[in-house]
């Protein structure tokens, strides 16, 4: 198994996300690796967890990687959380990232999750993604 190409992975996918104009008419430049200390806007995007699973195999070194990219906001209704996550979508899915360390195979989406937060006047929609690399 590599863990290797996780940062090149998570690199790309952070670059394709600042870059999407799309996204970036309905969130302009709040996207991030790490949200901000103090005041947050209405409205980001959120890298979030990832779970790895070796696919190596004869010819090199792989790894499937299951992430989530989270849509936070505290906009009334789940509409407007629905376009950013459909951008996202967009932006991500069979997009020829260029990492700095191996390359990309197949990146794809697989499942989303919409919830409320507990005080209900919140919404969060996280996005899991997979992605296969390879190393060589």
């Amino acid at each position: 198994m590599s863990y290797a190409m996780s940062a090149a992975l998570q690199g790309a996918v952070f670059q394709q996300l600042i870059t999407d104009t799309t996204l970036g008419g309905l969130v302009g430049a709040n996207v991030f690796d790490a949200v901000p200390a103090g005041e947050v806007p209405d409205t980001y995007v959120s890298l979030g967890p990832e779970l790895v699973r070796d696919r190596s195999d004869k010819t090199g070194a792989g790894a499937e990687h299951e992430f989530t990219v989270t849509v936070y906001t505290t906009e009334a209704g789940f509409s407007g959380a629905k376009e950013v996550a459909a951008a996202i979508c967009d932006a991500l899915v069979d997009a020829p990232l260029a990492l700095s360390r191996g390359h990309l195979v197949a990146m794809n989406f697989f499942k989303a999750q919409a919830v409320r937060d507990r005080t209900g006047s919140g919404r969060r929609i996280d996005l899991k993604f997979r992605a296969r690399v390879e190393d060589n």
